[in-house]
């Protein structure tokens, strides 16, 4: 006897091939066909490197991405979308990435959690350094 499909089986195997669908791309950079692919010199440009502060950073919330620099040259980068509840982090102040909606505090140097009610660190975003320019990666 063939089992028979049910409506979970169907919606299981149809979403999966939209998945697989999705990630292919048309032009062969790795960007998805509605999403630009990065300009000459890398990714987009996110800030100057003098305007992120050595111990601390600067949250760009326009592009969600909070910049940190904990040592001289050193630059970091992690999502600027708290871990508890989705909130956009407000600053980088005494060493952290602070989020005021829940009081969570996430560590410059690896986005870990250094105070709930977060129990995951922010997610690492990928950069690139170029003379004074912060791109992305």
């Amino acid at each position: 006897m063939t089992p028979r499909a049910t409506r979970r089986t169907v919606l299981l195997a149809t979403g999966a091939a939209a998945l697989a669908a999705g990630c292919g791309s048309d032009d062969g950079d790795g960007a998805s066909p509605d999403t630009p692919g990065p300009d000459a010199s890398g990714g987009k440009e996110l800030a100057s490197a003098a305007d992120v502060p050595v111990g601390g950073g600067t949250v760009l919330k326009d592009d969600r991405i909070v910049v940190t620099q904990p040592e001289e040259g050193d630059f970091r980068a992690f999502s600027a979308i708290c871990t508890h509840q989705n909130c956009v982090v407000a600053d980088v102040s005494d060493g952290s990435i602070n989020c005021t909606c829940h009081g969570s505090r996430f560590r410059i140097t690896d986005g870990s959690v250094e105070r709930g009610p977060a129990t995951r660190p922010l997610p690492g975003e990928r950069i690139t350094v170029e003379g004074n320019s912060i791109r992305l990666a």
